[in-house]
């Protein structure tokens, strides 16, 4: 397997598990529907919350959450409705990013809630 993704699944542990540190309840991990995927589905308290984790050796090309594109915003938000109609919930949705940079030295885990919304 390649090296970058065994990075973004290590990024999506600690993810996952900072978010369980922080109280919340996980869903889902790399929930997928025909071509689209939510990293994490969680919950934080009633709040439906849909998090992409992006994961990075080192920041010299910008910050990891810098690299979550309109587009994949968009994705996002289709994923997260068909998740929510399949699922049958009413909860309030949240978008969340979570950058991980990760290096032999340390893993550093920043948590953007509310990262974007449905109105763009």
């Amino acid at each position: 397997m390649a090296e970058h993704n065994d990075i973004g699944r290590k990024g999506e542990k600690a993810a996952s598990d900072f978010l369980k540190n922080k109280g919340y309840k996980i869903l889902d991990l790399n929930w997928r529907w025909e071509k689209l995927e939510a990293d994490i589905i969680a919950l934080d308290k009633d709040m439906l919350v849909v998090v992409e984790v992006k994961t990075r050796q080192t920041d010299v090309f910008g910050e990891p959450e810098t690299f979550v594109k309109k587009q994949k915003q968009k994705n996002l938000i289709k994923a997260a409705h068909e998740y929510i109609t399949q699922k049958e919930l009413t909860n309030e949705v949240r978008f969340d990013i979570i950058s991980v940079l990760m290096n032999k030295k340390q893993t550093e885990v920043n948590h953007i809630e509310n990262a974007f919304s449905t109105s763009h």
